[in-house]
């Protein structure tokens, strides 16, 4: 099972470290995978939820073990010209990522190749899937 780190985070919300390099790579180091949140803006990558917060070079995105989270159609465009492995959604119920993940938002129905996203919000009664991608990911090791 895959198992993703929601913007670097382990054990809980760090939300003044989520999406910093340095947060990302020490998720990296323990060997699981990371989300990430990213924007484009004037040629460039940026790591961020709500803002452009780190500027990063798309060699850093293309790290296999990064799930990029376009979260503007101009990273969006960006991030296709690149072998970085990303998706876009907003509420949607699933979205296809651009390696064929079923990325699923956080309590709808799991399929085989779903990642499942912040269970810890909900109570799955099991969670048979390709993946998860939580806050908490150490719980799931």
């Amino acid at each position: 099972m895959l198992l993703i780190s929601h913007r670097g985070n382990l054990n809980g919300i760090q939300e003044k470290r989520e999406n910093s390099p340095t947060y990302i790579n020490e998720a990296l180091s323990k060997g699981y995978d990371v989300e990430v949140d990213v924007r484009f803006r004037d040629d460039k990558f940026f790591l961020g939820h709500d803002t452009n917060q780190y500027e990063i070079n798309k060699e850093f995105l293309e790290n296999k073990k990064i799930w990029c989270h376009a979260k503007t159609v101009e990273a969006l465009m960006a991030l296709e010209k690149t072998n970085a492995h990303y998706f876009w959604h907003q509420e949607d119920d699933y979205t296809i990522t651009s390696k064929g993940f079923i990325w699923t938002y956080p309590g709808k129905k799991l399929f085989l190749k779903s990642i499942c996203v912040l269970p810890e919000k909900f109570n799955y009664e099991k969670i048979k899937c390709t993946g998860i991608c939580s806050d908490f990911i150490e719980k799931y090791n």
